[in-house]
């Protein structure tokens, strides 16, 4: 039993891409971290961002106020994306979403999910016959979107999230699940199409306050904070012609998470530290996560990732993309390049993308192919 539930907890700690064992580096982590993986592939192939990207099926996770700039009726959108594949076979995370405009000006869409460890063995003894846990982790969305004006959105997600990483000791079947409610507050902005001296142009902004909400309970009292996120990005379309496009994005991300410290001066980040850091509230973390930095503003900077991307597009039916994502060493060093492609046939389009670890710490999603498949109904919208 033991083993096995160590097993579980280094799964835990490889979802979170941080791996540290230096009081300096002052890592944050939180729980349900798998809200942080990008669900689908077209983001993963443009370094894991999507607050000011253009509008697919899959913008509920990114920045859910695009979808009330959608090009179509309603779009569904399905994503599998391996994990740990190297290690192992059966852990991966599963998305469904799916929108639908209810006039030009608003939407509604619900998303899911899903992220499971596979199947674990429990052997309490040698010729022990076993039982089988499958520790698992979802989150459900919902979210409505309004256009403020001809080129402002913003949209408002509710999120019920559900973690069962407990493994039964000893028979115990009522160990319970950690489950928690978190909203998302998000606007994106979106330019009309300016006429430049050889292409046209358009700008584009979006913002996405993710995951407010209250801490995630564990059994006998273990508290964590859920992953709440600042994303902000802004991107530009050169409009080549009516078959040529090519986009550029930067997004820069923060959690709004506390920074784990010293509390009480004793040189070290021990138990004591942690009950101190365990009785701030949610609310308050948010606001303490701009300014609780140790080393002060440079922490604080360094507690920021960032990404870049491009996406080229050719008669809206083949897709190539490229992009980089930067964390700072000594918040969990993950750095990585992915490059992607999508193809369009009619109204299905399927994504795929790649992912190159630059960081030496090795990255769960690297040499693993993500895949994605959208489907895109219904009357077409015009927004310009």
């Amino acid at each position: 039993m033991t083993k096995m539930r160590k097993l579980v907890i280094l799964a835990l700690f490889a979802i979170v891409f941080k791996v540290s064992a230096q009081e300096q580096n002052r890592v944050i982590t939180t729980a349900v971290p798998f809200l942080t993986i990008a669900a689908d592939a077209r983001a993963g192939g443009l370094g894991d961002m999507g607050a000011s990207t253009s509008i697919d099926a899959f913008s509920q996770q990114w920045n859910p106020a695009k979808f009330a700039f959608a090009e179509r009726k309603m779009g569904i959108g399905l994503g599998y994306t391996p994990y740990l594949e190297s290690i192992i076979t059966d852990v991966s995370l599963l998305s469904g979403s799916y929108f639908n405009k209810i006039n030009d000006r608003s939407a509604f869409a619900f998303s899911l999910r899903y992220f499971t460890l596979g199947e674990i063995e429990l052997r309490q003894f040698a010729g022990d016959p076993g039982t089988i846990a499958k520790p698992n982790e979802l989150a459900i969305d919902g979210s409505y979107s309004l256009k403020l004006s001809d080129v402002f959105s913003m949209a408002i997600a509710g999120r019920f999230i559900n973690s069962n990483l407990r493994l039964p000791e000893n028979g115990d079947v009522d160990s319970r699940a950690a489950s928690s409610f978190a909203v998302d507050i998000a606007g994106y902005f979106r330019s009309r199409e300016v006429a430049y001296n050889s292409f046209d142009g358009r700008w584009k902004f979006g913002f996405n306050i993710s995951n407010l909400g209250g801490k995630m309970e564990y059994d006998q009292g273990q508290t964590n904070f859920l992953p709440t996120n600042l994303r902000l990005g802004g991107g530009f379309d050169f409009i080549f012609d009516q078959d040529n496009v090519l986009g550029l994005n930067l997004e820069f991300n923060k959690l709004l998470v506390p920074t784990p410290q010293d509390f009480n001066d004793d040189g070290v980040i021990d138990s004591a530290d942690n009950d101190i850091y365990q009785q701030i509230g949610w609310f308050e973390g948010v606001f303490k996560s701009f300014g609780d930095a140790p080393d002060g503003l440079s922490e604080e900077f360094k507690e920021i990732t960032w990404a870049i991307s491009a996406e080229y597009a050719y008669q809206n039916a083949f897709m190539f993309r490229t992009g980089f994502f930067h964390e700072s060493e000594f918040k969990g060093a993950r750095q990585f390049f992915t490059v992607g492609a999508g193809f369009r046939f009619k109204s299905v389009q399927i994504d795929l993308s790649y992912l190159f670890s630059t960081s030496k710490v090795k990255n769960p999603l690297e040499n693993t192919l993500r895949f994605s498949l959208t489907f895109n109904l219904g009357e077409e919208f015009y927004n310009d």
